[in-house]
């Protein structure tokens, strides 16, 4: 492979070759979730709510391997794109070895706090011992989720992205397969009910893990993890962590931001909570090529950033930006023209599917705006401007739409919540974009 493409290659195939895997895989892992919720609904219904309450424990493992291997990524692609391998090397393997330490601790606190953590939300005894029984498999395998991720952003920090397409996908259908076998016994499997579910995501997740280490041996890298790499390189843990840090905070951020919502929905009627919860789960579908095209563009902005190319890299940002909009556009007129048809999916009540065209068609106003905060924030994680980054977010998840939809709620009620929506993705975009100039203005240096 030309080890420089990411700064010869036409900007608009070049992102298109970055993101379609990602797009797919991120698909398939969003069936796999469905899927895995299926099978566990089968189980009980205390046993899907065990593992309703399991999640947030589990959801900020997975943040804190993502948001460290995001770091890990830029700073590889800003020091191979400056012609600095020994620095990429170095990166490489001090972020790989401080991802498992992180598994390791969060291995350890989160089994250590579970027990206590469902017992703050229910006191039915069937929930806990589910949800005990499925934690203490699902975390053993920390470490495996670290190392799958720490992977999984090194290879992308290359261009390497239908390797980690692969990975992923052979984890994801394993896991899919895995899970009626073992949780309801198939064959010669003995039934293991909600420890099946927690092994067969284990078992996926180590596959993912050796086909990286085998494709790794089997196919060098420009990059290498070894124990001579391991030498002081001053302030790349700083590095390492002011990109890794705000990100683990932005995926963070939206749970955040649901939880406020539901408090604020829930005094208006239950119908309005499940009305969001329908809404989050079809958005899904929309952001995720929007967030495919931006895992995309991390590297390639990165290895242009620090190869000097300033001219590309505001290519890169406009062109990503201008396909993110082109989703958006689309996902709004499905939005305007079907909102009933996509809320009857998920509930055949006449109320909420009545209340739900109407969020649907308020919440949609604000989507194609909404592409230049998440273009911003994630090319200026690729440039390796965490706080920036973090501040977009934490404009558009906290300080923005959580007052206005408290206080548009005491005026026109439930709907005042979804016009929130819009003018939080407004008024960000413009925050963003002011954000996203200085930073590039002002950021002519080194990582």
């Amino acid at each position: 492979m030309n080890e420089t493409f990411m700064k010869e290659k036409p900007v608009l195939p070049l992102l298109i070759s970055m993101s379609l895997p990602m797009v797919i895989s991120m698909l398939v892992n969003s069936l796999y979730n469905i899927v895995d919720s299926f099978f566990v609904a089968k189980i009980s219904e205390d046993a899907m709510t065990a593992l309703s309450l399991v999640y947030p424990v589990q959801n900020f493992i997975n943040a804190v391997a993502i948001g460290f291997g995001v770091g890990i990524n830029a700073v590889i692609a800003y020091h191979l794109g400056a012609g600095e391998p020994k620095k990429a090397n170095a990166a490489a393997t001090w972020g790989f070895v401080l991802s498992m330490i992180h598994g390791a601790v969060l291995l350890v606190g989160s089994i250590v706090i579970i027990p206590t953590f469902l017992r703050m939300f229910t006191s039915d005894a069937q929930v806990i011992d589910y949800g005990i029984r499925y934690a203490r498999i699902a975390f053993a395998f920390s470490l495996v989720i670290a190392a799958s991720l720490a992977f999984e952003k090194i290879f992308q920090s290359v261009g390497r992205m239908k390797v980690t397409m692969g990975g992923m996908l052979a984890g994801c259908v394993t896991n899919i397969i895995l899970d009626p076998v073992l949780i309801f016994g198939i064959g010669p499997f003995t039934a293991m009910s909600i420890e099946g579910a927690a092994l067969a995501t284990g078992i996926g997740q180590v596959l993912t893990v050796v086909i990286y280490l085998v494709i790794y041996l089997a196919r060098p890298l420009p990059v290498w993890i070894g124990r001579k790499y391991l030498i002081r390189e001053t302030g790349l843990f700083r590095r390492l962590y002011s990109i890794g840090i705000p990100a683990t905070l932005n995926l963070a951020l939206p749970s955040l931001l649901i939880s406020a919502l539901n408090g604020i929905l829930a005094m208006y009627g239950q119908i309005y909570v499940v009305i969001l919860g329908i809404y989050y789960k079809l958005q899904t579908f929309l952001y995720l090529p929007v967030n495919g095209i931006v895992q995309g563009m991390r590297p390639i902005i990165g290895y242009n950033y620090g190869a000097k190319e300033h001219k590309r890299v505001k290519q890169i940002y406009r062109i990503a930006l201008a396909i993110s909009a082109a989703i958006m556009l689309a996902g709004t007129v499905v939005c305007l023209v079907a909102p009933g048809q996509l809320i009857g999916i998920y509930t055949t009540n006449p109320e909420t599917i009545s209340a739900g065209k109407t969020a649907l068609r308020l919440i949609s106003a604000g989507f194609i705006v909404s592409a230049v905060s998440v273009a911003s924030s994630g090319a200026l994680e690729g440039l390796g401007k965490g706080v920036p980054s973090f501040i977009i977010s934490l404009f558009r998840y906290v300080v923005i739409i959580i007052p206005a939809a408290f206080l548009l709620s005491r005026i026109f009620g439930a709907v005042g919540v979804w016009n929130a929506f819009w003018i939080a993705e407004t008024i960000t975009a413009v925050i963003a974009f002011v954000i996203y100039r200085r930073a590039l203005r002002g950021g002519t240096g080194n990582l």
